[in-house]
């Protein structure tokens, strides 16, 4: 996905949130804007946005001195995550097609995001979700929701590609993934993490926290953007990419990282949260999308 001017105010608003978050004085906060500003002038809008969160991120390691300003949050949303996976666990079981509630799930995940939203909201969004209160909105909009499609495609792919968005989600992506072994437990599932911290994305360690390694095989993507830039990819994670069945991309970054990839089978799974992206797809903001 390109990026659009509506964009920037949301790149700038970033980055200061990001040096506040790592403890940095008034100073250096300025500096960090500054220093984006720059960025911004010589930044082509044919990139996707994801391209200058990798930007942004560097600009605020590189001034605050701080590796992972999002450590406490992730540990955080992981802790919360794993609390509810008994309550997910039952309504998947009690579900009459476990593999749609699992997915659907996975998506709800997609509130763990501790970069927009605090923690009663996302704990009152997954209560009523729970609780039966959650409107996916288009279910049955298949452009948007295409699980009949999805659903052909996961039978027929033997190994699956699985791109990893924040902490926290993982623990819905592992409901996701047991599954899919119990639909085919034969398949190989491969779960690509990013390679070093960025925003409050999943590291190998988040996975293994959740107990993904028990069911997939954690990797890294090599990349340290927002999302899956594939030039920012190593080569063993470009390997698996171009020879896997089928790709999950998890997750609004990934979506604007990808979306105009053509040659390789992806769905997308995440919730529409901008306005923007919500434009691009033609949905709605809060939409659950499954779309290829």
């Amino acid at each position: 996905m390109r990026t659009y001017l509506d964009c920037i105010p949301c790149f700038l608003k970033q980055a200061l949130e990001a040096a506040r978050l790592a403890h940095a004085d008034q100073a250096i906060q300025k500096e960090v804007l500054e220093r984006l500003f720059q960025e911004i002038r010589q930044f082509p809008l044919e990139l996707s946005p994801p391209r200058m969160g990798k930007t942004i991120y560097a600009i605020v390691k590189n001034l605050t001195k701080k590796e992972d300003p999002f450590a406490q949050i992730k540990q955080k949303s992981n802790r919360l995550a794993l609390s509810l996976y008994p309550r997910l666990k039952e309504k998947t079981e009690k579900s009459c097609d476990r593999l749609l509630t699992a997915l659907e799930l996975a998506i709800a995940g997609n509130v763990i995001d501790f970069g927009v939203k605090n923690s009663l909201e996302i704990e009152q969004e997954v209560k009523a979700f729970l609780n039966g209160d959650f409107d996916i909105h288009n279910e049955y909009n298949k452009p948007i929701f295409a699980y009949a499609e999805f659903r052909q495609a996961l039978d027929e792919a033997k190994t699956i590609l699985y791109l990893a968005d924040n902490a926290g989600e993982t623990v819905f992506d592992r409901i996701f993934i047991e599954q899919i072994k119990e639909v085919d437990g034969g398949k190989e599932i491969l779960y690509a993490v990013k390679e070093s911290p960025i925003i409050n994305d999943a590291l190998a360690e988040d996975a293994f926290f959740c107990g993904i390694n028990n069911l997939a095989r954690v990797i890294s993507s090599g990349c340290d953007a927002p999302g899956t830039i594939l030039e920012f990819c190593s080569k063993d994670f470009l390997k698996i990419y171009k020879e896997a069945d089928l790709i999950i991309s998890k997750g609004q970054g990934n979506f604007e990282a990808l979306s105009e990839e053509k040659r390789r089978p992806i769905f997308f799974l995440f919730r529409a949260k901008c306005p923007i992206v919500a434009q691009d797809i033609g949905c709605k903001v809060g939409d659950f999308i499954l779309k290829r």
